[in-house]
């Protein structure tokens, strides 16, 4: 079986050890000869790498390892590109969440103002990093699940249109998973599910087993009472304040819609207000995240550093690590896996926006997804993508331009934001705290 090159592009990421403990786990199905990192932040970076140089040292010592901040190090002799980069880190995520709750909008990482500063910010780095793989491995896939997803493929689809850039997210992988749990299945593939949506905007119409049973009344119900939460309160003790609360919300985004089941982030679209009320402005979830994942994750490559072993160690592996592997060898060895993916609608949605990128199923193989058509979507859910389309569509222009104008025309039409004045308040603030980090605006 072929072996193949990949390099993580955000190589100082708290996610990185996740996924390399991931792909260890995959190797019979998904071989490799050689893993690279690339990040800009060369001492974070020297810190997940080298603990991880451990771990492959340790598991699979065949496997060539190697780090750079330099992109023509690393980026040569690659199969896939998988990409994770937050641009400006935690500390930039923060005022994210922060600025918009001192003016009464909610503030969160990928949804309403805050989502629309960071993809401002991402853009840039996810076309580098592109433009990267195309001059030194010109055949190469990229397996972009940078945030905030949505606003990065409207802008790859615009500004490289030809690259082979498939863009992910493993939002609904991990609800799914949390479905299967209800259901008492063993995984999340055991189920066939329709949905479609925008990136963290979407709705499941039809979940099924392998043998077509209906599984949405089942889930319905629990959900219903429930939300996304498991029955059994002691499973809930391991997960963030914030993500019981999330979880839980579902319950009451089911009700605007009974029908389908909803993402758990459409909470922050339709309860804004709710959200708000619920939100500690001076501790938000980049605090809880710098508080605990961060300071795990570091705090156990440092570990590993100085002991010189993993064995010992609590790392484990992530829910969208093992979507990625199954993306890469649905590209590799042409599997036709059926995926979530965030495409160009193209028709695949009948009386939606044909530019605009979706995220519905596809069969995903060694010429990238084909789209499975859908159909025509209700009245309700039609009305709420087309303004978040037109959201993403005017961030990625404004950013293109360097246009004060369409940046506070996007975050005046995002449905968490309650007016053009407050929009204009929050934009002046953001433009403050993205000095050098956004395209300078007039």
């Amino acid at each position: 079986m072929k072996k193949f090159s990949v390099l993580i592009a955000g190589g100082g990421s708290t996610f990185t050890p996740g996924i390399i403990l991931m792909l260890l786990d995959n190797l019979d199905k998904f071989p490799i000869r050689k893993i690279n990192f690339y990040d800009n932040d060369k001492k974070r970076q020297e810190t997940i790498a080298e603990a991880c140089k451990i771990i492959l040292k340790e598991r699979a010592p065949e496997i060539e390892f190697n780090y750079s901040i330099e992109p023509s190090e690393v980026f040569t002799d690659i199969d896939f590109v998988m990409a994770h980069i937050r641009v400006g880190k935690y500390p930039m995520r923060e005022l994210d969440e922060k600025i918009p709750l001192k003016h009464g909008v909610l503030g969160q990482e990928t949804c309403g103002p805050g989502g629309i500063a960071y993809g401002m910010r991402s853009i840039g780095g996810v076309i580098e990093i592109i433009d990267y793989m195309e001059t030194y491995s010109p055949n190469a896939w990229m397996l972009n699940y940078s945030n905030p997803a949505a606003i990065v493929a409207e802008a790859t689809r615009v500004l490289r249109p030809k690259s082979k850039v498939l863009n992910i997210c493993d939002m609904p992988i991990g609800t799914e998973t949390r479905m299967a749990n209800i259901l008492g299945l063993s995984s999340r593939k055991d189920m066939v599910v329709k949905y479609y949506g925008l990136n963290h905007f979407g709705w499941w119409t039809d979940i099924r087993d392998k043998e077509g049973k209906d599984l949405m009344p089942k889930l319905k119900e629990h959900i219903s009472k429930n939300g996304y939460l498991p029955k059994e309160t002691e499973d809930r003790q391991h997960m963030d304040p914030s993500w019981v609360e999330t979880h839980l919300k579902a319950r009451d985004v089911y009700l605007t819609d009974p029908d389908s089941l909803p993402n758990t982030y459409l909470k922050y679209y339709l309860f804004p207000d709710y959200v708000v009320e619920h939100s500690n402005p001076d501790y938000t979830r980049a605090n809880e995240v710098m508080d605990g994942r961060e300071k795990h994750v570091f705090g156990e490559c440092k570990k590993i550093s100085e002991l010189g072993t993993a064995k010992e160690t609590t790392l484990h592996t992530d829910v969208h690590a093992s979507y990625i592997v199954d993306l890469a060898r649905a590209i590799a060895f042409n599997t036709k896996e059926r995926m979530l993916l965030i495409v160009e609608n193209n028709g695949a949605i009948v009386n939606f926006d044909s530019t605009g990128m979706i995220e519905i199923p596809c069969l995903v193989g060694s010429n990238g997804p084909e789209p499975l058509v859908i159909g025509k979507i209700p009245q309700f859910q039609k009305g709420l993508m087309e303004q978040q389309v037109s959201v993403e569509k005017l961030t990625v222009e404004a950013w293109i331009e360097g246009s004060y104008q369409k940046l506070w025309q996007a975050i005046t039409m995002s449905k968490t934001v309650p007016s053009a004045r407050v929009a204009k308040d929050i934009l002046d603030d953001l433009i403050v705290a993205n000095t050098g980090y956004w395209p300078e605006l007039k």
